[in-house]
């Protein structure tokens, strides 16, 4: 047992003793069960993986894997391990709660509306909403970390005659595209292979969506997925867009406007356009609307051939819009095409309470984007919850922000193999359409024992959490979820001790499993009540491993910590 002191004034130290972490008793307990004469061999470590932690398709190869860890240790003995050996495993990087090969085992050919995509907000902000720098460096950072939706606003530049990034109306600082779209072509399939969307919310004149069109054509070249129709009647698969970039946005309507008349004056059919206009003038709006879009379509068809200059509404691959009349007719289900809509959170949260079972049949074929509401200046998040039961495929967060919303978002995406892309319940793609605001019964309980805790002291400073003494760390584990799912337990905190134990046992009932994200944060009590941070970490419930497991922690952006986590059991019934 070695020793620390602390500093309390020139004359007076306080010393505290630091304790070895012992493996707990129900580790002792279990390494008797499965172990001979105090040595555990390749096959009882077989056993205690089948059995006990559920690994049922465990091998003596697996065995030997964690046996070949810890070669390296003085504690490691060729005829097997010894308890210290077997307690370090438990808490070694081949025991976590996830599957360690982090392989991609979702359906993935199925249309792209049937799965949740790991989306972006103003991807190129660096900080607030209102007054930080743009950079190219969120969107590499966004990227490594398997984000598979970038937004990217676009802005004519103070010429008037270049085309930059930025957050329009505020006083950020912009970037350049042609930057932000090399920056995407790097970094786009470092963390996975399936399909990055480019949302671009865009305020260009035409001349500029020309410059944008050819910078997009040439940085991406063949990785640029172009869909053979204007209007495509299903979205492709994640599968067959591997390695593909795709765009997303609606035209602006001067831009329909310029094009048209451009093409006007070109073309000698002008009688054949004033008896359509004649002919149109007694049909309704949507008609007329439904018109234009054809009419559109063929003259950038043939000025495609007239021209070098690549189209930009041939880049488009996911056709965007925002409602402007009643929701509800948006929602309208089109059998012969599919598209985007974006909708606020504040305005899904209303729409959620009229049209919510419109919403999720909407989902089951076309694809909806949610963005945090404006009053979000410093890039806080929101309740992803809302959009993903009701189907939303792209709940937009700020990447460049924290707290507990962005840290279950990044929970949720540990699923699947970390490729950014989940796919979504059964339930969200049936005929009977699921409603989140209905209690249904309990389909799973979680039960999660909260054993001890190590690596704080190796990763924060002797007086980080307090000057005067070691920290007093206690445990908040609970669900994030379903209305119905939400809970929040907390641990006793243990006083003086950079390596506490708690062993302590909660329980959790779930109605929808498949949508719940267990979370845990550690914390550092303080007699104020704004206690200190010390790591937290969310987890997806649909994958989590049973047994016991080491759970790595992680700060307040999402970063692992190189040493510190907890050893905790998991059951769930």
């Amino acid at each position: 047992m070695s020793r620390q002191s602390f500093k309390v004034c020139f004359c007076f130290r306080r010393i505290f003793k630091l304790s070895v972490l012992e493996p707990p008793e129900d580790v002792k307990i279990l390494f008797n069960q499965y172990s001979q004469n105090g040595t555990m061999s390749l096959d009882n470590l077989r056993g205690f993986l089948v059995e006990f932690q559920g690994e049922y398709s465990a091998t003596r190869d697996d065995a030997q894997a964690i046996f070949n860890s810890l070669k390296h240790l003085n504690i490691f003995s060729r005829r097997g391990l010894h308890l210290e050996a077997f307690f370090r495993y438990l808490l070694g990087d081949l025991n976590g709660p996830l599957s360690p090969s982090r392989a991609v085992h979702h359906d993935m050919t199925q249309p792209l509306a049937h799965y949740f995509l790991y989306t972006g907000h103003n991807s190129y902000l660096t900080g607030n909403q209102l007054s930080s720098k743009s950079s190219v460096q969120p969107i590499i950072k966004a990227l490594r970390r398997g984000v598979r939706v970038i937004e990217l606003d676009l802005w004519p530049g103070s010429k008037k005659d270049e085309v930059e990034v930025r957050h329009g109306g505020t006083l950020t600082n912009p970037v350049d595209l042609l930057q932000c779209l090399n920056a995407i072509k790097d970094n786009a399939f470092q963390a996975s292979e399936y399909p990055v969307v480019i949302t671009f919310e865009d305020h260009l004149p035409a001349n500029l969506q020309d410059q944008v069109a050819e910078m997009v054509t040439k940085t991406f070249g063949d990785m640029l997925y172009r869909p053979e129709t204007d209007q495509l009647r299903e979205f492709p698969s994640p599968e067959s867009l591997k390695k593909k970039v795709m765009i997303s946005t609606k035209p602006p309507k001067e831009y329909l406007e310029t094009r048209s008349s451009r093409f006007t004056k070109r073309s000698k059919i002008s009688s054949k356009k004033e008896q359509w206009n004649g002919e149109t003038a007694s049909k309704s709006d949507n008609e007329t609307r439904d018109k234009d879009e054809v009419d559109e379509g063929e003259s950038l068809q043939e000025e495609d051939e007239e021209t070098t200059v690549p189209e930009y509404r041939h880049l488009i691959s996911i056709n965007a819009g925002k409602p402007k009349g009643a929701l509800k007719n948006w929602l309208s289900i089109d059998e012969n095409k599919v598209r985007r809509l974006s909708l606020s959170e504040q305005e899904l949260e209303n729409a959620t309470r009229r049209h919510g079972a419109d919403i999720v049949r909407f989902t089951q074929r076309n694809l909806l984007r949610v963005y945090p509401k404006g009053t979000r200046i410093t890039s806080s998040n929101y309740n992803p919850f809302v959009g993903w039961a009701h189907g939303a495929q792209m709940v937009a967060f700020n990447m460049q922000g924290y707290g507990k919303y962005l840290w279950v978002m990044q929970g949720m995406f540990k699923a699947n193999g970390g490729c950014g892309y989940v796919k979504k319940p059964d339930f969200l793609l049936s005929n009977e359409v699921f409603d989140p605001s209905v209690r249904l019964p309990v389909k799973k309980i979680l039960k999660v024992k909260i054993y001890m805790g190590e690596g704080w002291d190796l990763d924060f400073r002797r007086t980080h959490f307090d000057m005067y003494s070691p920290p007093d760390f206690f445990v908040k584990v609970g669900i994030a979820g379903v209305p119905a799912d939400k809970a929040m337990h907390k641990t006793k905190a243990i006083e003086d001790d950079w390596q506490p134990v708690w062993n302590e046992k909660f329980e959790f009932e779930l109605t929808v499993p498949e949508l719940a994200v267990l979370r845990i944060t550690v914390l550092e009590y303080d007699t104020s009540g704004k206690h200190d941070f010390g790591g937290q970490t969310c987890l997806p419930i649909s994958e989590l491993r049973t047994g016991i497991r080491a759970i790595p922690l992680h700060d307040r952006r999402g970063d692992k910590y190189k040493n510190t986590k907890l050893l905790v059991q998991f059951e769930l019934n």
